[in-house]
């Protein structure tokens, strides 16, 4: 299966450099190229994109209103943002996650890197690079105060309706721990921890494992760490 990737920035040399890394691999592809976020969930919607590489900072609709966007098109479901931006843990990179995006990556990642990141949102798993920890992610969330869905008060209630396995296996997501990671953790089987994460996933509205990890340190399911 082939993951359609769609590039929005407004550099278009930046476009065309990243346009030429992911199209030498065999397993994605190009679909589309947007200079601002209105042109990127346009292309998006047009193109079926898997992954959008969505500059942060771009005139006009900005990376972040465009992440928004495509995060409450019912139609856009199964599109997984990840956010480029130059400053890897900044107030815009937490809205962003906020808002729907799959995780986020510094310009400055290697090739390799850049690539990874794309096969891990297409899978659906939280994307958070390696030089900002989950911990640091979880400061910033913290210190930001309550967002909009914290108002939402239907929110207690979704996390009342998780069973005890569900919110020990949402713990463990929110500490950055795979399947496996948590499967051994919990001593169970992966395939049942992929299927708490879904169930967990379906009652509280995440598009993804990313969304999971903004809910538990929102709702003060996990607490962040103070060092």
């Amino acid at each position: 299966m082939t993951i359609r990737v769609l590039l929005a920035d407004d550099q278009a040399l930046l476009r065309s450099a990243f346009r030429v890394l992911v199209d030498s691999e065999p397993d994605m592809e190009v679909v589309g190229e947007a200079s601002d976020g209105a042109e990127a969930v346009r292309l998006a919607r047009e193109q079926r994109a898997d992954v959008v590489l969505m500059d942060i900072r771009m005139p006009g609709t900005d990376g972040l209103a465009a992440t928004r966007m495509i995060s409450a098109d019912p139609g856009l479901a199964g599109v997984r943002v990840v956010i480029l931006t130059t400053f890897e843990v900044d107030d815009y990179v937490v809205q962003s996650l906020r808002a729907g995006a799959s995780g986020f990556l510094g310009k400055g990642s290697e090739p390799d890197e850049m690539l990874n990141a794309i096969r891990i949102a297409a899978g659906g798993e939280a994307l958070l690079s390696p030089v900002a920890t989950k911990g640091l992610i979880a400061r910033f969330l913290a210190q930001e105060g309550p967002s909009e869905a914290d108002h939402d008060p239907s929110r207690a209630e979704r996390l009342d309706s998780l069973t005890v396995r569900e919110r020990e296996v949402l713990v463990q997501v929110a500490g950055g721990h795979s399947n496996d990671e948590i499967a051994e953790r919990l001593e169970v089987s992966p395939l049942t921890v992929k299927t708490h994460v879904n169930r967990a996933m379906a009652k509280l509205g995440a598009r993804d494992r990313a969304q999971l990890v903004v809910t538990a340190y929102e709702s003060g399911l996990v607490r962040p760490r103070v060092e």
